[in-house]
Order: structure tokens, then sequence, then C-alpha cells
């Protein structure tokens, strides 16, 4: 899986290598898993929920990324790089990639249209991606990090 994530680094491209820092790793997962826990409680703001949910991806999106050694220059290539980070597909990856065009017309021109259906989607694509995620761990566990 790395060699598509090293056709991506260089000058002028989205990803740059950087060496794994555990404690980084462990703290986007716990930021990522935080916030989808209260992404789930249906009694926020159904804005404040899809915040919440799109935070919650990017976190996790980012700590695949990190493990693999690499750092985004570009908040989108999280999203773009996950078959080649956790090996999931479009169907996940879509998801979060409409999400975050919905992020940046809500942060840059203040129009945020969400709805049950979408907010319900982002859950259900973070939630694959920490099952994902989770079995990475296992397997680092495994290998010993090797």
């Amino acid at each position: 899986m790395t060699s598509s994530l090293e056709n991506l680094v260089g000058t002028g491209k989205p990803l740059a290598v950087e060496p794994t820092d555990a404690a980084e790793f462990e703290g986007l997962l716990r930021s990522g898993r935080a916030r989808l826990v209260d992404a789930r409680n249906a009694s926020l703001a159904l804005e404040s929920r899809f915040d919440l949910a799109y935070n919650a991806a990017h976190a996790l999106c980012l700590a695949a990324l990190r493990s693999q050694g690499y750092r985004a220059r570009h908040r989108y290539i999280v999203f773009q790089a996950l078959p080649h980070t956790l090996g999931l597909g479009p169907e996940v990856w879509r998801v979060l990639d409409k999400c975050h065009h919905m992020r940046n017309v809500a942060e840059y021109e203040g129009a945020l249209d969400v709805d049950e259906r979408i907010v319900s989607d982002l859950v259900a694509a973070c939630e694959k991606v920490m099952t994902a995620i989770d079995k990475l761990k296992h397997s680092i566990k495994r290998d010993g990090g090797n």
C-alpha cells in the first residue's frame, strides 16, 4: 500500500514524508473517538453533530496517514488516501469527500445545509474508519511495529 502514497510525495504534491509519532497517533485517535461519541448525541444541533463527525473523520483519517509515515499538506488528502492507508473503498471516502466539500462551503461561504441523512452517513463512515484503524493497531501490535 505504501508505494501509492510515495507517488504523492514531492514538491507541489499533497504529501510529505514524516516519521510516525506514537503520541500524535494516539492523540488523534483519542480526539476522533471522543468527537464520534459526541456526534451521536441526538440532543445536539444537527450542525454541531456534523462538525463533530467531520472533525472525528479528519482526526481518524489523519491518524491512519500518520501511521504510514506521511503528513498531509491539504485536509482533503487524508480522505482520498483511505484506499492506501486503511484499504477502504469509495463507499467510505466518497461520503467523507462530500462532507469535506460541505464543511468548506460552511467555513468559507457561511452556508451549511445538513440533514439527518448526511450526518448519519458521516457517522457510519467514521465507524468504518474506526474499525479499520482498530485492525491496523492490532496488526501493528502483532508485528511489533514493523
